[in-house]
């Protein structure tokens, strides 16, 4: 059977004695899909991705990535870390060059070239003198030059404009699509997802809160508008609010709901903000043997 892309199983990490950055987290994504991470600030985010790409270790669980041990992986993965690192003294080209030299026989040259042009950069021009922007783009060449089977990517379009993001976004799919590269991709602004992923992992107070096919997660809920004082007991609410005599929630139906209810399906962006507004709601993951039966 496939291998999933990504795996977690009560993983946990912990930093100092008493601070649980992620908790009892599991998962699988499967290959070829772009995932959305997304969540707050301070969720436990970046701490995942960290794990994934092998620079931290778990404190509790386990995490696998492409059916192997992060390390043994690493050849195999393209990791972008939200702060970009990259060496202040080399040019542009030579940062090239330095990734052609690390990945000798995948490296894509004209792929990582596409993406620097496309920003207009200087080959000449040193690391420290770029702008955020135009060193995010060279840490994506990078990423990307690699020719990874999984891009791990931190915030990617934080320091780039509306329409640098829309084409690097353009490219990344590009990318995807033609390669098969599974994309897994955090941010805490759903909007600019949205339209790209097709898979979402929703990371709130250390724990997955949601996680699935967008289209699977968006079909189990429904945003109903009730008269004040509708009896919501029989499903599992997620977030309801009464405003004067009317009530609007975002439930998971166990059954029919009445003819007077206005129902719609929520945007990834309505069932997201209404997770996070309510930590107590019910989280949805697959069940331990429906993740077993994935790998």
């Amino acid at each position: 059977m496939t291998v999933p892309a990504l795996e977690a199983d009560a993983l946990g990490k912990r930093f100092g004695r008493r601070s649980w950055a992620l908790r009892d987290c599991s998962f699988r994504l499967p290959a070829g899909r772009v995932c959305a991470v997304v969540g707050p600030n301070g969720a436990g985010k970046s701490t995942l991705l960290a794990l994934a790409a092998g620079l931290l270790a778990p404190t509790e669980g386990t995490v696998r990535v492409l059916g192997a041990h992060p390390a043994a992986a690493r050849s195999r993965v393209g990791f972008v870390d939200q702060d970009k690192p990259l060496y202040p003294q080399l040019t542009v080209a030579e940062t090239l060059r330095m990734g052609a030299d690390l990945n000798p026989g995948h490296w894509d040259a004209d792929t990582a070239r596409r993406v620097v042009a496309g920003g207009d950069l200087d080959p000449d021009r040193r690391i420290r003198a770029l702008s955020g922007g135009q060193r995010t783009r060279v840490a994506l060449a990078l990423a990307l030059g690699k020719r990874p089977e999984l891009l791990l990517l931190d915030e990617p379009m934080a320091d780039l404009d509306p329409l640098a993001r829309h084409e690097l976004m353009g490219l990344l799919m590009g990318e995807a699509a033609a390669h098969g590269t599974t994309v897994v991709m955090s941010s805490h602004v759903v909007a600019e997802l949205e339209d790209s992923c097709d898979h979402l992992l929703l990371v709130g107070g250390g724990k997955i809160r949601l996680s699935g096919d967008i289209d699977d997660l968006l079909a189990a809920h429904t945003r109903v508008t009730a008269p004040a004082g509708a009896d919501l007991a029989a499903h599992e609410v997620v977030e309801s609010r009464t405003t004067g005599r009317q009530l609007s929630a975002v439930i998971r139906p166990s059954g029919p709901l009445p003819d007077d209810w206005r129902t719609t399906t929520p945007s990834l962006e309505d069932l997201v903000l209404s997770y996070l507004r309510n930590p107590a709601a019910p989280a949805l993951t697959p069940a331990p043997e429906t993740l077993e039966a994935a790998v």
